[in-house]
């Protein structure tokens, strides 16, 4: 019976339907495009599936790779594999320098060779042999081509002083500083990677950066990387000495075999039981024209996969003739990069948008690849973007892509692997510089843009660009002009995610145009003396990293509706500009808050932080402003499971409660995570609850108590397990 209801029901319905069409001409067309959509859907149904089934195969090829590879840094003395002899030669010339009779100050010796030889790595290895602890100074100078005589100066200078002079001093400043530094002392410097362009103008350029050097002591020594031998010889006409070089030559055979080894087993316990791969390791090696880079770079290829099916199919890449030369071993570069994987290539590619021998920040790249959608959401509710970026920046090291300066302080590419980025980004990244003029022909796929320009008509003709996801501005004329500039480009570039902004001259107000920039998620003002950012940042809702680095002037910076940006991942200002902010605890998605000042005012009291679960590193200033325990325990600071640096400050009164403050840390217990804790003017006489039981704390790594005036009894810092650092200051009462 309601089989039968229900088709009539059907029928009534169909007949009312066409009753409808007959009278009213716009349901007809309305029933017309709908037929339209049902077609284009079936025809677009295999497209989508298609689209799902490679998107699951990429999921799975990024799962599999990191299934397959551990991140981990190799031992640097492998680099210097096959290069023994080169090194005893330069230490015993440098040991030469002290013990014969000099004509003149300076002795010169130049490292002649193909790139990616390692002339670089030799001279690394050099500067910090113990037997140049004999110089008085040493100066390491990256110069690479079209170089600039003020920053190489500048360069020799920060490396003396920790500290770099400003570019804009003149170059009559700039020598007299560095004659003032060198005077009278033995010296030892390395010019890393000069090249030669026009030799008329390169000497001049030449003698008036060498110029204050002639005052340094009897026995001081240059070292200069080149892949010129005219370069050794113009360098040595400036100084006025004899030409003296040493040719880098390839590896041999076997110790190029020796150094791919040693990445193609990184992190493998016996490398030996892998016989096969090592016989296909050994045709390889014939292939890389005893490149040491070369070596290095296939080596972290053939680490992604131990399986024989992998290696062979590098082994019968047509990626060179046996026969040996410079272009081969870009061609084996190349390679390297094909067989990344493809979310590593986006974001090695898009790193050709910085110049030549430029100083790369980890965390600061990793958090641009973010915001240019680079980096794949983490399945793993524990990982964070940032840390999946990490993990292709670690990776991106293990294919030497990134060589590691400084313990990690900054990362630089070797200038083929920088050449190799460009060639493959050559239609997404231009870089328009030094008075260069933007080509007549531009690719509409064009993503990345840099401009480094004294002229405000290059920046205008940005606007032309409506595709843009990355800008970097570098302008070095009049603020009014570059204003004036900017806001056609702010209407235009609507598509930016990425803006960067630096200002020679005082920069002190970003347009409110920047608000039409709907799309931002990463903006950097490099400038000085900004009065306050625009009202309508608070706009820009998907933005995830704000940074000023210079100074601000005035009571209101920031724009009050800035806690209206709950994506903010992380947030760098001037002094603490970022207590200003009301109402901060909106902002959930924080990942840092280097210190949060406490006030006994609605929007900035500790309740703000209950939700802000992201936190990694958090700082807690005026704790004397929590008026009792049911306040503090508001903070939840134990709810925050990715908090591993926590410093909880006092102001320094003599007027507080000890009972109070002993009961407010007790309630401000933070995670089991926690690696690095530091307390200061704390006036209890105990420590805190949970300090006396290890368990809660027994990651810590560094502990840093001070200005504890009334503490008497210290926690079981010696049953901490991983504790290396422990400082103790200012705690008189301590028994």
């Amino acid at each position: 019976m309601g089989l039968v209801t229900k088709n009539v029901t059907k029928k009534k319905l169909a007949k009312l339907g066409k009753l409808a069409l007959k009278r009213d001409p716009n349901l007809k067309r309305l029933e017309k495009a709908v037929q339209k959509l049902d077609k284009v859907s079936a025809d677009v149904t295999p497209f989508i599936l298609l689209l799902h089934s490679t998107r699951q195969e990429q999921t799975k090829q990024e799962v599999d790779f990191y299934k397959e590879r551990e991140t981990g840094s190799l031992p640097t003395t492998n680099d210097l594999i096959g290069r023994g002899e080169a090194k005893e030669f330069v230490t015993q010339w440098l040991k030469k320098l002290s013990n014969e009779h000099q004509d003149r100050n300076i002795s010169l010796l130049s490292i002649v060779g193909h790139g990616g030889m390692g002339k670089t790595t030799l001279l690394q290895h050099v500067y910090e042999d113990e037997m140049t602890k004999e110089f008085d100074l040493k100066m390491w100078v990256c110069v690479s081509n079209n170089f600039d005589v003020k920053k190489v100066i500048a360069d020799m200078l920060s490396t003396l002083k920790k500290k770099r002079p400003r570019l804009d001093d003149t170059l009559d400043t700039l020598q007299n500083s560095l004659r003032t530094e060198i005077m009278s002392k033995k010296f030892l410097l390395l010019l890393d990677d000069i090249w030669e362009e026009e030799e008329n103008r390169d000497i001049s350029k030449w003698e008036k950066v060498l110029a204050p050097l002639a005052y340094g002591k009897i026995g001081s020594g240059i070292l200069v990387t080149t892949r010129m031998d005219s370069v050794a010889t113009m360098i040595a006409k400036v100084i006025k000495k004899e030409k003296e070089t040493f040719q880098l030559q390839g590896l041999e055979e076997d110790q190029c075999l020796k150094l791919l080894k040693s990445h193609a087993f990184a992190d493998v316990e016996n490398p030996n039981d892998y016989k096969r791969l090592i016989f296909i390791a050994g045709e390889i090696v014939k292939k890389l024209s005893g490149s040491p880079l070369a070596a290095k770079v296939i080596g972290g290829v053939l680490n992604s996969s131990l399986d024989e099916r992998h290696w062979t199919k590098v082994l019968n890449s047509d990626f060179v003739s046996p026969k040996s030369g410079q272009d081969d071993i870009f061609l084996i570069l190349r390679l390297s990069y094909m067989l990344l994987p493809k979310h590593l290539q986006y974001c090695f590619a898009f790193c050709s948008i910085f110049g030549q021998n430029y100083r790369f920040d980890k965390d600061d790249l990793v958090r641009m690849w973010i915001s240019l959608g680079f980096i794949q959401q983490p399945h793993d509710q524990e990982w964070t973007m940032e840390d999946i970026g990490g993990r292709y920046f670690d990776d991106l090291v293990k294919n030497s892509f990134f060589d590691k300066f400084e313990d990690g302080r900054y990362y630089k590419m070797h200038d083929l692997i920088h050449e190799l980025a460009q060639s493959v980004s050559v239609n997404e990244c231009l870089r328009v510089e030094d008075g260069t003029k933007l080509p007549s022909i531009i690719p509409k796929t064009l993503r990345h843009l840099f401009v480094k320009t004294t002229n405000p008509d290059i920046i205008k003709k940005i606007g032309q660009f409506k595709y843009l996801h990355s800008m970097f501005l570098i302008y070095e004329a009049s603020n009014q002009d570059l204003c004036n500039a900017l806001i056609e480009n702010f209407k235009a570039s609507r598509s930016l995610r990425l803006l960067y902004i630096h200002a020679s001259a005082n920069l002190e107000i970003i347009l409110e145009h920047i608000g039409n920039l709907i799309h931002l998620r990463y903006l950097m003002i490099d400038g000085y003396n900004l009065t306050m950012m625009p009202r309508s940042l608070s706009n820009l809702y998907h933005l995830q990293y704000l940074i000023y680095d210079g100074t601000w002037e005035g009571d209101y910076f920031l724009p009050s509706e800035i806690n209206n940006l709950s994506n903010l991942h992380y947030v760098e200002l001037p002094g603490n500009c970022i207590s200003s902010i009301r109402g901060i605890g909106k902002l959930k998605s924080l990942q840092e808050l280097n210190m949060f000042d406490l006030r006994d005012v609605s929007g900035y009291r500790i309740g703000e932080l209950e939700n802000m679960n992201e936190l990694c590193k958090l700082g807690i200033n005026s704790l004397d402003n929590i008026k009792d325990v049911e306040e503090a325990c508001i903070a939840k600071l134990c709810a925050k499971r990715r908090l591993t640096e926590l410093t909880l400050c006092w102001s320094n009164t003599d007027s507080r409660n000890i009972d109070l403050d002993e009961t407010v840390l007790d309630n401000l217990q933070p995670p089991k995570c926690l690696r690095n804790f530091c307390i200061r003017n704390y006036m209890g006489a105990r420590s805190a609850i949970w300090m006396n039981n290890v368990n809660p704390i027994f990651n810590l790594e560094k502990i840093k108590l001070t200005v504890c005036l009334e503490c008497e009894t210290l926690p079981p810092f010696g049953q901490l397990p991983f504790l290396k650092h422990l400082k103790l200051y200012d705690m008189p009462k301590v028994k």
